[in-house]
């Protein structure tokens, strides 16, 4: 049982964002408001706080195209680093895969030699910078033995990371009834590859990839921007339109896009610069509470203190528009399982600071523990029992 606790000390909380509102320029009507995308779909978040900055149909599941690759390789990702494969493993070109994804197919391929053997290493890479569906097809193939059976890994994998609404039937992104994303979930496996592989997540930035006598281009249009673009995955077919997960970096700061539905190549690169752009330039960081800082507390049972004091690893500041003219309202909320049982650390992490703002969107930011809590005698832990089932979160 989640447990809110805003009594005695945790009132800091609301203080401290209502110092934050006073001190900061009024904002105007909702920043999404004012901002129009031409996509469909489309989900634009701040990887450091989760903050969403612009969101279209985001909820909606939607055909991904060859975006549902991430998945393919997320799964990939998690065998390599769990040690159930290797780069140097080699795996077998079917005629299935040939035929369905290779060259007959006239559909992005690798071009990968029917019947021959090829090693992991170069299948990722044509997986990644040249959407090969022949690369993903003999992935698939080699770690599970068929499409239908690594799709099942797929979504079983996506629940596992917290992607509730997905569903694959493949491991292309070909055409499906049942291959379905949401483009808020695509931002949030962008953000876990990053997180979870950043060795691996390094090779999305490759521009070109030489495969025996081909030559590979990326096709992410953004990569060749000068906008700090370094991944992820373009898509299309006729029924999904145009669309791409990108990730960018500017001044320190790391953007997530996401983007469908669009009619052309060149409406897909307009509106995903536009976006980052966008996002870059009307978002700032304001501070809610300094590095050390005491947010609030939590409620201890069996330890040498009622409270615990919780601060976060350094300063927790909140992504706020720049610009505005009306005002808007943040709510906070200190969440954790409660109370919590000594002995406790300090620097253990024992709660989370939720901030919603106006437009729904939360932040998420650790909370640890500022002091150490000794577990006290029995004695002392019947009487603190005793004063929880009276008083419950009173105290």
């Amino acid at each position: 049982m989640m447990a809110l606790t805003m009594w005695p000390r945790p009132l800091r909380v609301v203080l401290g964002l209502l110092v934050l509102l006073t001190s900061l320029a009024s904002f105007g009507p909702s920043a999404q408001a004012q901002f129009k995308t031409k996509a469909q779909f489309a989900f634009l978040m701040d990887a450091d706080t989760g903050a969403v900055l612009f969101e279209k149909n985001a909820d909606e599941l939607m055909p991904p195209a060859s975006m549902s690759k991430l998945m393919t390789l997320e799964v990939l990702f998690k065998a390599l680093k769990d040690g159930q494969v290797s780069l140097e493993d080699e795996f077998y070109v079917s005629e299935h895969a040939w035929r369905k994804g290779g060259g007959p197919s006239g559909t992005s391929a690798m071009f990968l030699k029917l019947n021959s053997r090829e090693k992991l290493s170069e299948i990722m890479r044509g997986i990644i910078v040249q959407s090969g569906n022949d690369a993903a097809i003999v992935l698939a193939e080699g770690m599970a033995g068929s499409e239908e059976a690594f799709a099942r890994m797929m979504t079983e994998r996506a629940r596992e990371i917290g992607l509730k609404k997905s569903t694959f039937a493949n491991p292309t992104g070909l055409p499906d009834p049942d291959q379905l994303m949401t483009a808020r979930e695509l931002a949030l496996l962008a953000l876990h590859i990053m997180k979870e592989y950043p060795d691996y997540y390094k090779l999305f930035a490759e521009k070109r990839y030489n495969y025996k006598r081909y030559k590979f281009v990326n096709r992410n249009p953004l990569l060749y921007l000068d906008i700090g673009v370094d991944g992820l995955k373009t898509g299309y077919t006729r029924e999904a339109g145009y669309g791409l997960v990108a990730s960018a970096r500017q001044r320190g700061r790391r953007l997530i896009l996401v983007i469908n539905g669009l009619k052309s190549k060149r409406e897909r690169k307009e509106e995903g610069r536009r976006l980052l752009e966008w996002g870059f330039r009307n978002f700032k960081a304001f501070k809610l509470f300094d590095a050390g800082e005491v947010v609030g507390d939590a409620r201890v049972w069996g330890g040498d203190r009622f409270y615990l004091p919780l601060v976060g690893k350094g300063e927790i500041s909140i992504l706020l528009p720049r610009f505005g003219s009306d005002k808007r309202k943040l709510k906070a909320w200190i969440a954790y399982k409660g109370p919590l049982k000594a002995p406790i650390r300090k620097g253990d992490e024992v709660a989370v600071l939720r901030v919603r703002s106006s437009n729904a969107a939360v932040s998420e930011f650790p909370l640890y523990a500022a002091v150490d809590v000794k577990r006290t005698g029995i004695v002392s832990r019947g009487i603190d029992s005793l004063l929880h089932m009276a008083l419950g979160w009173i105290l």
